[in-house]
């Protein structure tokens, strides 16, 4: 294959699929990394796809850009099943926790279902088809009202009034990204205020981050760093960052991938 092909077959198995990792890229084309990361150099150069730590997404995303939530689930799918099973041996019976929306805290959610007596808050549509199709009858959800997100995701006034008057053992936050600059991050003003309900209503915040979010910043803030008790993240994460979040997380958890 051409060089000129390949970058043509990555540049559209990056926007089917909503992103893709260089070790993935090189082995279905059979080259090395280094091949790949220059075939992305390129096509990042040309404005036609946006780089990440280990692999690339598509376009050049703004602070304000919201992927859907389709185009989330195919990034870093291994990564976010690893993080979510580790989130999960936080969670005992008789639990009142609280799921963001996030593809991260659907998987979560999988891992949930058979947890008994959990009370289960979130402002997540795909969170709570999970429990209501798989979940036992010894649990409670609820699903807050709200305006519905390109990330199905339910915020605004209503969402934030439910949120505000509950107290949460456990609040599992699914981000779009975070630096030391800007903390944690959404690319939508709306959901920043609902996420900022959810992390005063924690007794215990964690947050579940892939590492490819790490320097992602979306356009509002709604914590900082120093606020997530426990931050749940793979081991692609980069040293220099690893430095960082150690400052500020009591508990920072890096899986395997």
């Amino acid at each position: 294959m051409l060089a000129q092909q390949r970058q043509a077959a990555i540049l559209e198995r990056v926007r089917t699929a909503g992103g893709a990792r260089v070790s993935e890229l090189a082995a279905e084309f059979g080259v090395s990394d280094m091949t790949i990361r220059r075939d992305l150099d390129l096509l990042s150069d040309r404005g036609l796809l946006a780089k990440v730590h280990g692999g690339a997404t598509p376009g050049l995303p703004g602070s304000a850009h919201e992927p859907g939530f389709a185009a989330k689930s195919a990034q870093q799918r291994r990564e976010k099943a690893l993080i979510a099973a580790e989130a999960a041996t936080l969670v005992g019976p008789g639990t009142a926790i609280a799921l963001s929306a996030g593809t991260t805290t659907v998987e979560l959610a999988s891992r949930l279902v058979d947890v008994p007596g959990l009370t289960v808050v979130t402002n997540s549509i795909p969170v709570a088809d999970v429990f209501y199709r798989g979940g036992r009858p010894d649990s409670t959800v609820v699903l807050t009202g709200g305006v519905r997100t390109p990330s199905d995701a339910l915020v605004g006034p209503v969402a934030v009034a439910a949120i505000r008057s509950l107290h949460l053992d456990l609040v599992f936050l699914g981000v779009h990204g975070m630096s030391e600059r800007a903390g944690f991050t959404t690319p939508n003003l709306t959901e920043s205020e609902t996420n900022r309900a959810l992390v005063e209503a924690a007794e215990r915040l964690v947050v579940l981050a892939d590492s490819t979010k790490w320097d992602t910043v979306g356009i509002s803030s709604f914590a900082t760093l120093g606020e997530a008790h426990t931050l749940i993240t793979d081991a692609g994460l980069p040293d220099p960052a690893r430095a960082v979040l150690a400052d500020y997380v009591t508990d920072l958890r890096l899986v395997e991938a």
